[in-house]
């Protein structure tokens, strides 16, 4: 015959792992992001600075900048960080990473990416780290009851 009892444990430690592991993965998540934040202000042209500060990094149950994204201010869920560039002042970061045509004269601005170059450049590293912060939160809270 099962025991009850061990079956109601191992289901409470279950629970309990995804709780421990949320509440470990934060500061993993918010260096990750500081640091993608961080590259991006690197790579980011640096003409008035007002592009570079309008680099925001939104942790969770927080809301972006209004005009950080189209749809205006977004809630950032648990469990995620979100790297906005944009304010009520700079609405061209797009333009800034992709480049335009301005129509006066023909004359072209060229793009200058710093958004995508930086999430490819840190990508790899932010995983890991996300990654190593799960995997010990499993570790150090497995068999806990």
């Amino acid at each position: 015959m099962a025991d009850d009892g061990g079956l109601a444990r191992f289901q409470t430690r279950m629970r309990a792992i995804p709780q421990e592991v949320r509440k470990a993965v934060q500061p993993a998540l918010l260096k990750s992001g500081e640091e993608l934040a961080g590259v991006m202000r690197n790579l980011a042209p640096e003409e008035s600075g007002d592009l570079i500060r309008s680099i925001e990094v939104t942790g969770p149950g927080r809301s972006t900048p209004p005009y950080s994204q189209p749809g205006g201010a977004t809630a950032i869920p648990e469990n995620t960080v979100a790297v906005t560039v944009g304010n009520e002042d700079v609405r061209y970061a797009h333009l800034v990473e992709y480049g335009h045509g301005n129509g006066f004269g023909g004359s072209i601005v060229p793009p200058h990416p710093f958004f995508w170059p930086a999430y490819r450049l840190t990508r790899k590293r932010n995983e890991n780290r996300i990654k190593r912060a799960i995997r010990k939160a499993l570790k150090d809270n497995w068999g806990k009851s």
